[in-house]
């Protein structure tokens, strides 16, 4: 049984439909990666699987559990965790603050503030600095801790590298590594294509809310993807098998 299976999911925005009858599963220790193009429906479908947005159609399931109804704040208790795209740390506070403002959602597990800090090193000379005093990687940082802080079954990463310095996002992703070398199971949104192909598993690429192309990331190219991503394979298969 898939650890997380979305079946013929939809979500609108008012009379704007955003997320077309999508269906995919993700297995435990899988890194999925979404792509697609600006407006093609991924930070919805995240927003979605974690109760952020409600969808208007289609079921979500977390290792066999209907939580299609399940309020935000469950889900998080049922270990899912989003972090959005932004960051949305509570600027005013600190690092360590805003790491700790998850523990009344916290389930067992192995991370805590050591081991969020052990895994972002660039973290601990900046425990007491604001959120709002901190660069965008160390806020990105900041952001993905407080999200492990949940000890998540699923986490969700709405675009890792927007608006990051290269150097910023090399560091980031040293740091994910980690948590993936962990065992961790991710859902990634990442608009640097070549990233998310370096890091993924498997890949699901949306085009104007639906899915385009999806199969494992070692049997598509990078040219397959990108097809998919611009909606130049209409006439072709949506799916690629081994």
């Amino acid at each position: 049984m898939s650890l997380l299976a979305i079946e013929n999911l939809e979500a609108r925005y008012g009379q704007l439909q955003a997320v077309r009858g999508v269906s995919l599963t993700v297995s435990q220790g899988e890194i999925l990666a979404l792509v697609g193009a600006n407006g093609a429906g991924k930070t919805t479908l995240l927003r979605t699987i974690a109760g952020a947005h409600r969808p208007s159609a289609g079921r979500i399931q977390l290792d066999g559990i209907d939580i299609s109804e399940t309020r935000a704040h469950r889900r998080v208790r049922m270990g899912i965790a989003l972090v959005p795209e932004g960051r949305r740390l509570f600027p005013g506070l600190t690092v360590e603050e805003n790491l700790i403002v998850t523990s009344a959602s916290q389930r067992r597990g192995t991370w805590n503030v050591d081991s969020v800090l052990r895994t972002f090193p660039m973290l601990r000379t900046r425990l007491k600095r604001r959120a709002r005093d901190l660069s965008g990687g160390e806020q990105q940082a900041t952001a993905i801790g407080r999200a492990l802080m949940t000890n998540p079954r699923v986490l969700l990463l709405d675009e890792v590298s927007l608006g990051l310095a290269p150097i910023a996002v090399d560091r980031v992703y040293e740091s994910l590594h980690t948590v993936i070398a962990g065992g961790a199971t991710i859902v990634l949104v990442e608009q640097e294509l070549d990233r998310a192909l370096g890091m993924a598993t498997r890949v699901v690429c949306m085009l104007e809310g639906r899915i385009a192309l999806e199969g494992k990331a070692t049997d598509l190219t990078r040219e397959q993807v990108t097809e998919a991503y611009f909606g130049l394979h209409r006439a072709g298969r949506r799916s690629h098998e081994p």
